[in-house]
């Protein structure tokens, strides 16, 4: 199967290649959930299928709008072009799933192959106490990052402080395509052992794609944090807004880290007395040399969960 990467700015729209509109040229890289043509067209679509009394002004040419992936239902099975054709990414490849992408096997695994690689792999990187926390990305108050993607999605993972201390996970619950993502609420689910916490969305938005080896190998998140241990891609609700209240640059993150390591120390004063104040650094997997009671401390205050 020969693979098509490179960006189609001005190939023809889905509707058009449906057979839906005469013309109509993509300007979006068929990032379809940011299109208003595509908005417009799928809201016809859907009063065409339950039409209303009277015949409003352009009802006739308005009729004719239907669904792009209900017209292309009416040709033969072996000639539904896959969803990933239609958007000049692969060769010929036919539909297999009825246009159901969320479910879809194929689907899955062109998400994994295609989008791990455009996974972020930072070059510039700033190391605060021992730390790593790559230039250009975003910072949650839970230790979640958040990095620009292709489209105007963001890819979503966990920082090297939280990897570090929480140590290897046993699994990690991550939600599927579509699912909804609100700021500061759990989205993903930590486990170890019989142990478990949430880790806050730094975003609100859709679910778009999620990272199938982190979920079937969960030591890839601690091997590569910023890069193959990528848990989500997101397609941001209200990114404007909701940037300003996370953090990004050396002037915000270098003491946000601080803080951090500062408030990690006076959580654990109760479990580990006087030694736990003494400002040293951490080790690496510090809930395996805690006592099981410390797991709470320490969770709420790294995820904030």
């Amino acid at each position: 199967m020969a693979h098509q990467r490179q960006r189609s700015p001005a190939g023809p729209c889905i509707w058009m290649q449906a057979g839906v509109v005469r013309t109509k040229t993509c300007t979006k890289d068929y990032h379809c959930a940011g299109c208003r043509f595509d908005r417009v067209l799928r809201q016809l679509a859907r009063e065409n299928r339950h039409p209303s009394a009277g015949n409003p002004p352009g009802a006739e040419r308005r009729a004719r709008i239907v669904y792009w992936a209900d017209k292309l239902k009416e040709l033969p099975a072996h000639r539904r072009p896959c969803v990933h054709h239609l958007k000049r990414r692969i060769a010929f490849r036919p539909c297999t799933n009825d246009y159901v992408c969320s479910n879809c096997e194929f689907d899955q695994y062109f998400q994994d192959q295609f989008l791990v690689h455009a996974a972020l792999k930072p070059v510039d990187i700033n190391t605060i106490q021992g730390y790593r926390i790559p230039r250009g990305i975003y910072l949650h108050r839970g230790h979640a990052w958040l990095g620009m993607a292709a489209g105007g999605q963001v890819r979503i993972g966990l920082n090297d402080f939280a990897v570090r201390l929480l140590g290897p996970m046993d699994r990690i619950e991550l939600p599927l395509m579509g699912k909804a993502l609100t700021q500061d609420q759990e989205g993903i689910t930590l486990h170890r052992g019989s142990l478990k916490a949430g880790l806050l969305s730094p975003v609100s938005g859709v679910v778009t794609a999620f990272n199938p080896e982190v979920g079937d190998n969960p030591q890839s998140l601690a091997d590569d944090p910023y890069g193959k241990g990528w848990l989500l891609m997101v397609q941001p609700a209200n990114l404007r807004e909701e940037l300003r209240r996370l953090k990004m640059g050396d002037e915000e993150a270098a003491p946000f880290i601080r803080d951090e390591i500062a408030g990690l120390h006076r959580a654990l004063e109760p479990h580990l007395g006087p030694l736990a104040a003494d400002g040293g650094q951490f080790c690496d997997d510090l809930l395996k040399t805690l006592p099981r009671t410390a797991w709470e401390a320490v969770t709420r205050q790294i995820l904030k969960s």
